[in-house]
């Protein structure tokens, strides 16, 4: 009799490939990786790579697959929030917590790299992109009508600029830099409003 497959044994497997398969492109770049490469770090044959993963470039998009219901339960948590600036700050902070990690701008460049080969990870990339759009948006025309928000900014428009503000982070990361504190004074300045008193930079 054949043995079941175990659901919670394979997505720890699939999940350790993809943590070092987003290591070895972030410092070895995409083509510089190899999918033995990535068995190797992750302590499996190369077989089993591709049991998880049709190929290398599905192995790439995985890595930002992952983003998406992480976004989407940021967004649901801070949704109802009473207090729009705040919840802004809290939202940015989160995007952008992994930008300490040297590897980051590594990473960066190689989604922007591989975004002129594969119409799928630009698809990926797009889907939570446009959640966060519409999560900021929210936060952002609530806080205009609450007179907490500069009122001549559009909300969809300044959440995109804010996203872009986020990717900077990323692009500029580097050791020992905590990027999160002059983040969220950029993001308040350009939303015109004043942190409320007792909110820290995160």
């Amino acid at each position: 009799m054949p043995r079941r497959a175990d659901p919670e044994r394979a997505a720890r497997k699939r999940e350790q490939i993809t943590v070092e398969a987003s290591r070895l492109f972030a410092t070895q770049g995409y083509e510089r990786t190899s999918v033995a490469d990535i068995a190797e770090a992750a302590g499996v044959s190369t077989a089993s790579v591709f049991y998880y993963f049709t190929d290398k470039a599905a192995l790439f998009r995985s890595i930002f697959e992952r983003d998406l219901p992480a976004v989407e339960s940021l967004v649901e948590r801070h949704a109802d929030s009473e207090t729009p600036v705040p919840a802004i700050l809290d939202v940015v902070s989160e995007l952008a917590k992994d930008a300490a990690d040297p590897s980051a701008s590594g990473m960066l460049v190689e989604l922007l790299r591989r975004a002129e080969h594969d119409p799928a990870l630009v698809a990926v990339v797009a889907q939570t992109a446009e959640v966060v759009t519409g999560g900021l948006a929210a936060l952002i025309a609530r806080g205009i009508a609450d007179d907490e928000i500069d009122a001549a900014l559009d909300p969809v428009e300044t959440a995109r600029w804010l996203q872009a503000i986020v990717d900077a982070t990323y692009l500029n990361a580097r050791p020992g830099y905590w990027p999160v504190p002059e983040l969220r004074r950029t993001v308040l300045r350009y939303l015109g409003a004043r942190e409320e008193e007792g909110e820290s930079d995160g």
